[in-house]
C-alpha cells in the first residue's frame, strides 16, 4: 500500500514539474535594445504608456517579425513630461 502512495505521489508531482516547465517556456523572452540590435518589425502589436516626467524611462514594445513570430523589446525613452521653455 505505501509503495502505490509513492508512485501516486512521484506521478503527481512528475505532472507538476511538467506543467512549471511548460509554464516557463511559454514566457516571452524580453529583448534588452541597443544600438547594434537588428530589428525585423513587421508589424507593432503593443507599446508601452510613457509616464509624465522629466527623464529618462524604460519602456516595452511588443511587435511581430516578418516570420510571424512575437517579440517583446524593452528599451529607454525620454518621458513626455519636459517642456522647453
Amino acid at each position: 500500500m505505501k509503495s502505490l502512495l509513492v508512485l501516486a505521489l512521484v506521478g503527481v508531482s512528475s505532472f507538476a514539474l511538467a506543467d512549471e516547465i511548460n509554464t516557463a517556456s511559454a514566457q516571452p523572452v524580453v529583448q534588452q535594445y541597443d544600438y547594434s540590435t537588428n530589428l525585423d518589425i513587421a508589424k507593432v502589436i503593443s507599446l508601452s504608456t510613457i509616464p509624465n516626467v522629466c527623464e529618462v524611462v524604460p519602456a516595452t514594445m511588443v511587435y511581430e517579425d516578418h516570420q510571424g513570430q512575437r517579440h517583446t523589446l524593452e528599451y529607454r525613452a525620454m518621458g513626455n513630461g519636459c517642456t522647453n521653455g
